[in-house]
């Protein structure tokens, strides 16, 4: 089993912990109060700073139920954390809804989840294999 040391930045703050057996998500808590208006962006502080495995990063997602009940999601989801940042973890909500939403200090704002990372050597090439896909992007598969 892989080891993630939490420090607490902040009295308030509160450890980042699973809520149910086989969740791959840890929630990651606010410890301030802070006012999301429709359309607009806010940080919010979790009053915790991480070391993470060597080899991975961790991945900071919305709640399902904050984007469906209330429109609130991760701006720039996933956010990734990299494995030598030592710094406090902060999290970007974006309100896509029509009311001001109130984040309120221990809510459960966010996911994290500990993913490996795979380091690759850059080539540059000239050509690159063709595969079945080819160029096709940006919905060339349809909808049907």
């Amino acid at each position: 089993m892989y080891k993630l040391f939490v420090k607490k930045l902040n009295k308030d703050a509160i450890i980042p912990s699973y809520a149910h057996e086989g969740d791959a998500g840890m929630d990651l808590y606010s410890i301030e109060d802070k006012a999301i208006e429709p359309g607009n962006s806010e940080l919010i502080h979790t009053g915790i700073s991480i070391q993470l495995p060597k080899e991975t990063e961790a991945q900071v997602r919305p709640r399902s139920g904050l984007a469906l009940k209330h429109s609130i999601t991760v701006l720039n989801t996933p956010g990734t954390i990299d494995e030598g940042y030592r710094g406090e973890i902060c999290i970007i909500l974006i309100n896509h809804g029509k009311n001001s939403f109130k984040v309120e200090k221990h809510m459960r704002i966010a996911q994290m989840i500990i993913k490996p990372v795979y380091k690759v050597e850059v080539f540059e090439s000239d050509e690159l294999v063709d595969s079945e896909r080819g160029e096709g992007g940006f919905g060339s598969t349809g909808l049907k």
